[in-house]
């Protein structure tokens, strides 16, 4: 299922995860590719909004987990697009580190993707802390994963947070289950460090729960509040 959440920017409902695709000027943005799985969700999705695949200028990647990069390898065929990403998920989309999360998190993640996921062929370039893709500006916030990144445009009213936080029925943020976190503490030290520094942005796109329409920004700021 593709809903369009304001002009321009779509979800893509995929399996327990969104993806999302949105016209950043004359670039279009896929965001996240979802779970090993859902290759055809995002095609069918990208179909549902007015575009081909093929039309993809770039793909944004948040971080590297099996449902936000499972799909990756397979639509690589049908893109004529660069992967972006934080530079830690960079290095390990390109092959140059293996992915090192502590705990649990690390285990299945070194142990499931390695079977599940494989790398794409697709060009990948890093965007430090700071810096732009586009008009989104990248917010490095570590701790979901070692390499979480979150991105925000001021000039669409856009924020991408994938598992920053997750979205709630009465459209709040809460914080991602503990047991998900590669680093608890971090997380939520990047939660609090990210609503300081983000411009305002009422667009809220989350992998998980329901994203927000309007107030994303000050719906972060009253998560990192309750922390």
């Amino acid at each position: 299922m593709t809903t369009e959440l304001a002009d321009g920017v779509w979800q893509i409902s995929c399996r327990g995860v969104s993806a999302y695709l949105l016209e950043d000027g004359a670039d279009l943005v896929l965001v996240d590719a979802g779970t090993p799985w859902d290759a055809g969700r995002i095609r069918a999705g990208v179909l549902d909004s007015g575009h081909v695949l093929g039309d993809v200028d770039r793909v944004v990647i948040t971080h590297y987990d099996l449902d936000h990069v499972g799909a990756l390898a397979k639509l690589a065929p049908d893109l004529d697009a660069v992967v972006v990403a934080g530079e830690h998920t960079a290095s390990v989309l390109r092959g140059d580190r293996r992915p090192d999360a502590p705990g649990f998190k690390g285990f299945l993640t070194r142990h499931l993707m390695r079977r599940l996921v494989t790398l794409p062929d697709l060009p990948v370039e890093a965007v430090p802390d700071g810096e732009q893709t586009g008009s989104f500006t990248a917010f490095a916030t570590p701790g979901h994963t070692p390499g979480h990144t979150c991105y925000v445009s001021s000039s669409l009213g856009v924020g991408l947070l994938g598992d920053l936080a997750q979205g709630t029925d009465d459209a709040t943020l809460e914080r991602m289950n503990s047991f998900v976190d590669a680093d608890r503490e971090q997380a939520g030290e990047s939660i609090r460090s990210f609503a300081e520094r983000a411009p305002a942005f009422e667009v809220a796109c989350m992998g998980h729960g329901e994203p927000l329409r309007d107030q994303g920004d000050e719906q972060l700021r009253r998560l990192a509040a309750r922390l």
